[in-house]
């Protein structure tokens, strides 16, 4: 795992632990986004480690389901997870009215969760 790596891992957990406070503060739309923002940051984290690095958000997703699920190098569940956050994000960050609660911010929440477990794992397993 190289530095830049390191420092997403860092950012991600740090977008995740302030998705918690945010739920906590009953505002499930800004939580939401800081889930998608974690998962965003685990993707080029794991993308670098096949040397791939990209400047939209559309060509990360992408780059996800090209490069690490069809070749089976991670789950497809966790593309799966990227994508519905992505969705989530925009509407939390876009629409007047999201129609975010809680519970959908404590679904992504368990769901970035996962991912961090799985990247810092895999990354670490990495020679």
């Amino acid at each position: 795992m190289n530095d830049e790596q390191k420092y997403l891992l860092i950012k991600a957990e740090r977008s995740l632990n302030a998705a918690r406070d945010l739920n906590k503060q009953n505002y499930p739309e800004f939580a939401v986004s800081r889930c998608y923002y974690s998962m965003f940051y685990l993707a080029e984290a794991l993308l670098l480690n096949e040397n791939l690095s990209y400047s939209s958000h559309a060509a990360v997703i992408s780059a996800v389901g090209k490069y690490l699920v069809k070749t089976k190098k991670i789950p497809s569940k966790y593309h799966r997870y990227l994508i519905d956050a992505q969705d989530q994000r925009n509407r939390g960050d876009y629409d007047v009215n999201p129609d975010l609660n809680k519970e959908d911010a404590d679904k992504l929440i368990v769901q970035a969760e996962e991912i961090l477990n799985f990247t810092n794992q895999y990354l670490s397993q990495q020679i």
